[in-house]
């Protein structure tokens, strides 16, 4: 009898299910133990398990999986999913999970979360990329999941990230910058911070530096004997951070119709730039009337959330250490794009981005926790789902995410032309813009059935069937399965 192939959203959910049998081992230390499980696909789909403490006290979850159960076993085509990011430090001789992963020659590796113990935080998945493993994350909403039952060991782990003093592990934008202190920071960037973030603080208190020291915006100089910023803190605070980071700015541009708008930059303090780009964006995008109420009014042709959105997440999460690369917004007749140095990171695809349901991973946490503060973005997560709901509460186009080294792409299609320019087949010119509303369905979903597409066009089930067929014919989507089975997907 066959065995039955589980899907990779399964396998997930599976192993968060064998995390939650573990043993945690009684601790003199007062350190909490996570919950760890693991699990191995093998290539016949065969599935074998381990949690942490399984056969023995205090053992990880992989190391009883690798070593203990499997230690003779050839698992080079295996795929390996666990609940938290391998281990990186052992005590000798014990050897760190990564490397045990590394050892087994296993190719695939499906990480939960981020393990933010100072001694680990994303150095268990650089090893095993750099050592020529595709990782990818679980599911934002497993993630949570993983979370919830891993508090106590999280927050334990963030408090000793925060003690920790590697320095060498630090990227130049995370230590302090020698010449600068308070004093270079702007003061409406702080009330703002405060006020935002409902601190109880004056924001020239000792108390309120220690707090900005506290996660990684300034940082306590023995030698001054007074509190330092970090690239981080100048980037968020500073009274002008382009005298030291000169790609930190929001270029602005817009060529719409007969309109002649002048180019803008945004070079203030990353906590005062969401509100002003709103302030302009009211301003250059043209008004349509609003005639949901008894009373008309005038109001932006495009929802000023969802673009202050895209914008936010582009200063957060964009790379802030290539040289010469500057976020920007242009808006055009037929479309709006974002653009953001920086590739997604590794353990993030394109493809997740683009169904707006991308794992919690931040290239600049100290700048993402800032702006969870102040309400501006989601913490866990990229905060897109406004994005997927476009087209259902907006009648707009869904945006799409590209890609072209340094820049992260992402753009809003406003007419039937900008939804030509996203899409990547050659076909999709032939189509109208009724036709180009029915393909909104496959940029919604993964997988569609018949009468999905039914459902959703309100076509007859012969002039759909026609359609389908068409655009299978052309190149513009692709079947999966067969028969009463029958699904359809973008060919990408």
């Amino acid at each position: 009898m066959a065995k039955k192939k589980y899907t990779t959203r399964e396998l997930m959910e599976m192993t968060i299910d064998v995390m939650n049998k573990s043993i945690n081992e009684p601790r003199s230390d007062g350190k909490v133990p996570p919950k760890v499980g693991a699990l191995l696909l093998f290539p016949g789909g065969r599935i074998e398990t381990a949690f942490r403490g399984e056969l023995r006290d205090g053992d990880h979850a992989e190391f009883t999986l690798l070593e203990r159960k499997f230690p003779n076993e050839n698992l080079e085509e295996c795929i390996l999913f666990t609940t938290l990011e391998p281990c990186v430090k052992r005590n000798n001789p014990k050897v760190p999970c990564c490397r045990r992963t590394t050892n087994a020659r296993i190719k695939k590796v499906f990480v939960g979360i981020e393990d933010k113990d100072p001694t680990v935080d994303g150095k268990g998945i650089k090893h095993l990329e750099n050592h020529g493993v595709e990782v990818k994350m679980f599911d934002r909403d497993l993630q949570r999941v993983i979370e919830l039952e891993n508090k106590d060991f999280l927050n334990q782990a963030l408090t000793r990230k925060k003690e920790s003093e590697e320095d060498d592990l630090r990227s130049p934008i995370e230590n302090p910058i020698a010449d600068y202190n308070s004093s270079k920071f702007s003061e409406s960037a702080l009330k703002k911070f405060i006020k935002e973030s409902e601190l109880n603080y004056d924001f020239k208190d000792m108390s309120f530096l220690q707090y900005l020291a506290d996660f990684g915006a300034m940082e306590w100089s023995e030698d001054k004997k007074q509190f330092i910023p970090t690239g981080f803190g100048i980037l968020l605070f500073g009274a002008n951070p382009r005298t030291r980071f000169k790609n930190a700015v929001l270029k602005a541009h817009v060529t719409y119709g007969n309109n002649n708008i002048e180019p803008k930059d945004f070079s203030d303090a990353l906590v005062l730039i969401p509100d002003q780009i709103e302030e302009w964006l009211k301003k250059v995008l043209p008004l349509s009337k609003d005639t949901s109420e008894f009373k008309r009014k005038d109001v932006p042709d495009f929802p000023i959330n969802v673009l202050r959105e895209a914008i936010v997440n582009a200063i957060v999460h964009r790379d802030y250490e290539i040289e010469g690369a500057k976020c920007e917004i242009k808006i055009d007749n037929d479309k709006i794009i974002v653009t953001s140095p920086g590739e997604p990171l590794p353990a993030i695809s394109l493809e997740q981005l683009n169904t707006f349901e991308a794992p919690s991973l931040s290239r600049n946490p100290i700048i993402t926790y800032a702006f969870s503060l102040m309400d501006y973005i989601e913490e866990k997560g990229f905060g897109m789902k406004t994005f997927k709901s476009l087209n259902k509460e907006f009648d707009l186009p869904i945006p799409k995410y590209t890609m072209k080294n340094p820049f992260l792409t992402l753009t809003f299609p406003r007419t039937s032309e900008g939804v030509k320019s996203v899409m990547a087949s050659p076909a999709i010119e032939s189509l109208d813009k009724e036709e180009l509303g029915y393909l909104e369905l496959f940029r919604k979903q993964e997988l569609v059935t018949k009468s999905e597409f039914v459902s959703y066009t309100l076509l007859t089930v012969r002039t759909a069937q026609r359609i389908l067929k068409d655009w299978v014919e052309s190149g513009i989507i692709e079947t999966i399965g067969a028969g009463r089975g029958t699904k359809y997907r973008l060919n990408n």
